[in-house]
């Protein structure tokens, strides 16, 4: 071919769009095409849970650049020099002739479009579960523009009182608060034992647990078995029960949209995405794909993934359009960050869960580290949870998992950068991040878990998770729980059968305690919980435990 280089780009909503504009800033006199089967361009999808509450105002605001300009045809022509063709369906790829069949759906015209290098962004498929009646009015999805705008006008009705989520991850939870805060009674139902399956158990239920206080009932080891309804859903059967609804949103998952790449050939990895290499080409070395329709690397296990994320499909498509158009980039791969808002809690996590590093063979160690989020003097401090998961072996960080109304974000973001670099729990605990009262303690939280997991390591602490606490108890095995707060906190709340000796008097009474029962110390945080271990093995108590993330992190019930 000869002219300005041609690139066909099918997909016009995150990927696409990146792809596009970077293409065109390398090579100006490309001649780039965006295939786009909807009519809105380059949205911001995870926005949408935001938009269906009315935190975002109106539609456009979804569509926009950072100073208001919507990114429509008009714009990524005047602005962009690209041709856009919305509301036109990619039908087939002729690798050989190098062209793409299109149809335009207003008209039905079908063409050819030729090109040198093509682009797959061709996004994910939301999972709609083959469930009976899954068709009927008032059950959506939340995928798109058009889905949001459903919603929100079965809400503006005023008579969509009971709301059922089926689906408890991460589209689930988000939309909750939303419908939540529209005057909904909200029900999530998830067929998994725990909502958020990308957060540990433990960690999952404390969300769960924030999610009851607001109102919400969760449902977990719960199937949906049918809908009913006449027309329009009124009432969703699962195995435990009937419960009214007034409207469904199905958030079950999404599926790579891989059909056009399977039928012109290309390779699929075994996660059911495109497989890419990285630098996002296909198995044609003309032919690159980006976004939730391709596999990525896990980082950290070097195993193929599929993580669909937004943050992803951008920098995928700006590695695509830098190679296509002769450079060399690299996308190494993923950690599977991911943060998201339920209610007043920021929920984040990177790398492995505690669960996953077990099953792929890993001597996973913990620390359940709770604190304020920045110095506990200053107003605004917030309760922050943090989980982190280390290679016992190797002394390297595996993953970490924050919840809670502090800043979770930033730690989790310390955190994939360590994870990136390789670091050691013991780098880690020593990095200089920046530190005033307002902004965290003078020891990090990220820090302070890391110096748990270094005490745990090197046999300065023996620390027992809730769960094994929890089996314990269940077993009924004689044990102490010994709990070392105040006298005034124990009042207020306190684990059923626990023992309290407040820290300042341990010394005096410790000859009450027996030295021939094992004894689990605990306080709030279990700070004080690892002081009482130190004074007991201090006289001459082997068998003593510190239970971690203390009462703050116990996901079962207390006693109030």
């Amino acid at each position: 071919m000869s002219g300005p280089m041609k690139v066909v780009i099918i997909g016009g909503v995150a990927a696409g769009p990146k792809t596009a504009s970077k293409v065109i800033r390398l090579l100006p006199e490309t001649e780039v095409t965006i295939v786009e089967q909807g009519e809105l361009l380059s949205y911001a999808g995870c926005g949408l849970p935001y938009y269906v509450s009315g935190v975002v105002k109106q539609q456009k605001e979804l569509l926009s650049t950072p100073i208001g300009v919507v990114r429509d045809p008009v714009f990524f022509r005047n602005v962009k020099n690209v041709h856009v063709l919305n509301r036109t369906e990619a039908l087939k790829i002729d690798r050989a002739g190098k062209r793409v069949r299109v149809r335009a759906l207003q008209s039905g015209e079908e063409s050819w479009l030729d090109y040198e290098k093509l682009v797959l962004a061709t996004g994910g498929t939301p999972v709609v579960p083959p469930i009976p009646h899954v068709g009927l009015e008032n059950i959506f999805t939340l995928h798109g523009v058009h889905d949001a705008e459903g919603i929100r006008a079965v809400l503006a009705e005023g008579k969509a009182r009971d709301v059922v989520i089926v689906g408890g991850g991460l589209i689930g939870v988000e939309t909750t608060e939303a419908l939540v805060e529209s005057g909904c009674r909200v029900t999530i139902v998830e067929m998994l034992p725990q909502v958020l399956n990308v957060l540990d158990w433990e960690m999952a239920k404390l969300v769960e647990r924030h999610m009851e206080s607001h109102g919400v009932k969760v449902l977990t080891g719960s199937k949906v078995l049918s809908f009913e309804g006449n027309g329009r859903v009124s009432a969703v059967v699962t195995e435990h029960g009937t419960l009214p609804a007034d409207m469904v949103v199905l958030a079950v998952g999404v599926r790579p949209n891989v059909g056009l790449a399977r039928e012109a050939g290309l390779e699929i990895g075994t996660t059911g995405a495109i497989r890419v290499d990285d630098h996002m080409r296909t198995s044609d070395p003309d032919v690159y794909a980006a976004g939730d329709c391709v596999e990525s690397v896990d980082l950290v296990t070097g195993r193929p993934c599929f993580v669909p994320l937004g943050s992803t499909a951008n920098k995928q498509g700006r590695v695509a359009a830098v190679n296509l158009c002769g450079g060399e980039d690299v996308f190494p791969g993923v950690l599977g960050s991911t943060v998201c808002k339920v209610f007043n809690y920021c929920v984040a996590r990177t790398g492995l869960t505690e669960t996953a590093a077990k099953q792929l063979g890993y001597e996973a160690t913990t620390a359940l580290a709770p604190g304020p989020d920045r110095a506990h003097y200053m107003p605004g401090a917030a309760p922050l949870l943090l989980k982190l998961v280390v290679d016992r072996k190797t002394r390297k960080l595996l993953g970490a998992q924050a919840i809670g109304p502090g800043a979770g974000d930033k730690r989790i973001d310390v955190a994939a950068m360590a994870l990136t670099a390789g670091m050691t729990i013991d780098q880690l605990a020593n990095v200089d991040l920046c530190y005033a009262p307002p902004y965290a303690p003078a020891m990090d939280n990220i820090i302070t878990a890391a110096n748990v997991v270094r005490n745990k390591l090197d046999g300065k602490m023996v620390g027992i998770s809730p769960q094994e606490v929890r089996q314990m108890m269940n077993a009924k095995e004689d044990f102490v729980l010994l709990d070392v707060r105040s006298p005034a906190e124990y009042e207020e709340v306190r684990l059923p059968g626990s023992t309290s000796i407040p820290l300042g008097t341990l010394r005096k009474l410790v000859g009450k305690l027996p030295k021939d029962k094992r004894i689990v110390t605990f306080c709030k945080v279990s700070l004080r919980g690892y002081e009482a271990a130190l004074i007991l093995k201090a006289a001459q108590f082997e068998n003593v435990s510190v239970m971690d993330g203390g009462i703050a992190m116990w996901p079962y019930e207390k006693v109030a």
